[in-house]
């Protein structure tokens, strides 16, 4: 951004996550770039009208009450996230991707590859997966673990 151009945003959550990150980016658009920021959502915050002090003052007051609203929700929103993930795992709910099954050969592939006869790349490619995927699914077969 450079001086004189203008930020319009939907809602002042935009500049950042939280009360801080919100208030620094307000002020390094605004006082070190000298560009002009509007938030749609509140009128009162345009810095392009009301320049003299009791406007910089009325918009800095309601920058500081909205991004301390914008950090409050943000934290309920991770809260209550956690709360969802918890509960989930609670009712035995499997997060994320569903685990990629072994192939019926696998035993077989195992032993060459632990023979040497295989190279990793090579046991990561019959069994359609990335090596990595490949060395996690396999720490416990090599623990003594069932796969």
């Amino acid at each position: 951004m450079r001086e004189g151009d203008l930020l319009i945003i939907k809602s002042i959550d935009r500049l950042g996550r939280d009360y801080q990150e919100i208030k620094e980016q307000w002020r390094l658009i605004t006082q070190e770039k000298g560009a002009d920021i509007k938030v749609i959502d509140v009128p009162l915050l345009d810095t392009t009208y009301h320049k003299d002090l009791f406007g910089t003052f009325i918009s800095d007051l309601v920058l500081q009450i909205l991004s301390l609203f914008s950090q409050v929700e943000w934290e309920n929103i991770k809260q209550r996230q956690a709360e969802g993930i918890a509960a989930a795992k609670a009712r035995g709910v499997h997060l994320g991707r569903k685990p990629l099954p072994f192939p019926d050969n696998f035993d077989e592939i195992y032993k060459k590859w632990r023979s040497g006869e295989y190279s990793s790349e090579r046991v990561a490619a019959l069994c359609g997966f990335s090596r990595r995927t490949l060395f996690d699914k396999t720490k416990s077969i090599r623990r003594g673990a069932k796969k």
